[in-house]
């Protein structure tokens, strides 16, 4: 019954932005870090953007700071990722991620693709 459904992707072009949303269902949400991985072909899945369980500590991939924030509402049971300024190169499926601290358990959702070009 475990679930982090991703939605919000699609096609922008560089420059804009998007919102990405992570449903979350399963779990006690507001214990588990959450983050945003990415990942293109070819490529290894990168951490993008974390938050801990209460929102207090963030942290952002190096190529992604001052574009991308994350934030979640736990009482909705939810994590965002907005991205600004997107780039060609921030192309790539997105990835919800639950972290239990307690032994690192995680769970994934299924992805949502990103592609920005023009």
């Amino acid at each position: 019954q475990v679930q982090l459904v991703e939605s919000g992707g699609g096609l922008v072009q560089p420059g804009g932005s998007l919102r990405l949303s992570c449903a979350a269902s399963g779990f006690t949400f507001s214990t588990y870090a959450m983050s945003w991985y990415r990942q293109t072909p070819g490529k290894e899945r990168e951490l993008v953007a974390a938050i801990s369980s209460a929102g207090g500590t963030t942290h952002y991939a190096d190529s992604v700071k001052g574009r991308f924030t994350i934030s979640r509402d736990n009482a909705k049971n939810t994590v965002y990722l907005q991205m600004n300024s997107l780039k060609p190169e921030d192309t790539a499926v997105y990835y919800c991620n639950a972290r239990r601290p307690i032994d690192y358990l995680n769970y994934w959702g299924q992805g949502t693709q990103v592609t920005v070009s023009s």
